[in-house]
């Protein structure tokens, strides 16, 4: 009896120790269930933003216009007599520039040298008819005196005053047909009026012209003038007319295509607004445009920039700023996005100008340099400051 419950003894210890394990599981897991559950916290996700700060200030406005470069004068030469084209200079040619009064052809002029001859022969003899008219009408006075009859004849014919009137007009006319004689010969040497560049040339030696017949295109050589279309708010922007067209306004000029400069002037503003465009110009000039380097072309397509004067109360920020839809967004103070409609006061050298709404007037800004149009307002983000101009 005593061997089997030794026997039994290690049996009833595991049994023991697996029921207490069992036990204190079972108490473990109660007082887990008991614990308050606690959600784990989940990181916020942010967006990297590079942004600028912004920060209202005083900038000297910038009014950019395009225009085409027109020359000062553009004439069509045309004949003033008819004739035979007798000779045609080698520097009548398109392209070629020629100086006010260079010789450009000529026409057949000796019908023209004999009408001034026969004009001058007339001229002549009307002089030597004034003169013994004259001689005629002292000696018909000396004889009206020494007849002894007092007053005035009854006729002026006695004393030849109509008949010395009448000679006086004859050399009148004649002098009158000898200046357009000789006007006549003149215009069958064909001149540059002004300093000019030859565009076109539609005659050849022994073309026979008409007076009126068309010879050539000139356009003058002096300055070339730029018409720029402006709204009136860009008129705001710009100084008074009597500063403004004071002849010493600078202007930028640069080519479209290509880039290349010129600098101008203004030197007047039109005083009507265009009928289509309903907006007023502003005329911008370039000297001696031949004379630049490179030179400044008629025809040539530029955009004109010109200061204007100083504007309060705008932000200065990079031209990516501006959304494609035409809003800026900046970041707020909790980090989140928000953004507001705007459109630029005026730009200039890759930077726009604008004037920020009045909760943010005055304030520093982190502004975001090229939003995305995935941007949504309130979105958390996280702002980079990059370095360098704005």
């Amino acid at each position: 009896m005593k061997r089997k419950l030794i026997r039994s003894l290690p049996l009833t210890g595991a049994i023991v120790l697996v029921v207490a394990v069992v036990f204190y599981i079972q108490e473990q897991a109660q007082a887990f269930n008991q614990r308050p559950f606690t959600k784990p916290e989940t990181p916020v996700q942010r967006t990297t933003v590079s942004v600028v700060t912004a920060q209202t200030g005083t900038y000297a406005a910038r009014v950019d216009a395009y225009g085409e470069a027109a020359a000062h004068y553009e004439l069509t030469l045309s004949a003033q007599v008819s004739g035979q084209i007798a000779t045609l200079t080698d520097g009548f040619e398109a392209g070629n520039r020629v100086a006010q009064g260079d010789l450009l052809a000529s026409v057949e002029d000796s019908s023209y040298r004999e009408s001034l001859a026969t004009a001058q022969n007339t001229l002549a003899s009307a002089r030597v008819s004034l003169l013994e008219e004259e001689r005629q009408g002292e000696q018909a006075k000396m004889e009206w005196q020494s007849s002894g009859l007092s007053g005035e004849p009854d006729s002026p014919l006695v004393l030849r005053a109509p008949q010395l009137t009448s000679a006086r007009a004859a050399v009148t006319e004649a002098q009158a047909a000898v200046d357009a004689a000789r006007y006549n010969l003149d215009q069958t040497h064909i001149k540059a009026p002004f300093d000019a560049l030859i565009t076109a040339r539609s005659v050849a030696p022994g073309s026979y012209v008409q007076s009126g017949t068309e010879l050539a295109t000139l356009v003058s050589t002096d300055r070339l003038e730029i018409s720029v279309s402006l709204s009136a708010e860009e008129w705001s922007q710009l100084p008074e007319l009597s500063v403004l067209t004071s002849g010493h306004w600078p202007v930028t000029l640069t080519h479209t295509e290509s880039g290349q400069h010129w600098s101008g002037h203004v030197i007047r503003a039109r005083q009507h607004l265009d009928s289509t465009s309903r907006q007023r110009s502003l005329v911008i000039a370039v000297d001696a445009p031949f004379d630049q380097s490179p030179a400044l072309l008629p025809g040539t397509f530029v955009q004109a920039s010109l200061a204007g004067r100083d504007v309060d109360g705008l932000w200065k920020l990079p031209s990516t700023a501006l959304s494609q839809s035409g809003e800026i967004w900046y970041v707020t103070a909790d980090n989140t996005l928000a953004h507001f409609a705007a459109d630029p006061v005026f730009a200039s050298d890759g930077s726009i100008y604008i004037a920020p709404p009045a909760e943010l007037d005055g304030k520093a800004e982190q502004v975001v340099r090229q939003p995305l149009s995935s941007y949504m307002e309130g979105m958390a983000v996280q702002p980079v400051e990059e370095q360098g101009n704005v």
